[in-house]
Order: structure tokens, then sequence, then C-alpha cells
């Protein structure tokens, strides 16, 4: 999980500037979301499986609801190898 250090300093000034935060509440804040949206794919699956599990709901209305929800949320990309960038950028 990237550590509130880790907030690109750009974005903090931009959410300063934006809502009139202080700095070091501003850096907290991206941190946060940061850290929210770090999950990779495989866990949030998981989790979220195991969570609508927990209130009866079936496989086929599971899968069919995550792959909803993942549609519309930021999760963390896969870590890639240098082939892997490679062939993304050259085919």
């Amino acid at each position: 999980m990237p550590a509130v250090s880790d907030a690109d300093p750009a974005l903090v000034e931009h959410v300063v500037a934006s809502t009139g935060l202080a700095p070091d509440v501003a850096r907290r804040l991206v941190g946060d979301v940061l850290a929210f949206h770090a999950e990779p794919v495989a866990d949030y699956v998981r989790r979220r499986h195991a969570e609508l599990r927990t209130y009866g709901a079936r496989n086929p209305e599971i899968f069919d609801r995550i792959g909803q929800e993942l549609r519309h949320r930021v999760v963390a990309a896969p870590e890639l190898t240098e082939r892997q960038l490679r062939r993304l950028v050259y085919g």
C-alpha cells in the first residue's frame, strides 16, 4: 500500500488549491485514497465474494455484481514485467 509520504506532490498541491485543506491534511487524504484503491483486483474479487456470500448471495449473482462493480472501481494495476511492458508498447 502506498504510504502517505508517497503521495504525488502535484496531486497534494491540487487538493490544497481546490479544497483549501492544509497541506498535511491534504497529504493524508491523498494517502488514504491511494491506499483504498491499492487493492489488487484478485484481492478485491475474493474479498467481495466472501462478503456477499455472508449475506446468502449465490455465485451467479455474486459474479454478476462483482463484474458490474469492477467496471466502476479503480483498482491497483498488476505488476508487469519488462517483457509485458514492451508487448504493450510494441505489440
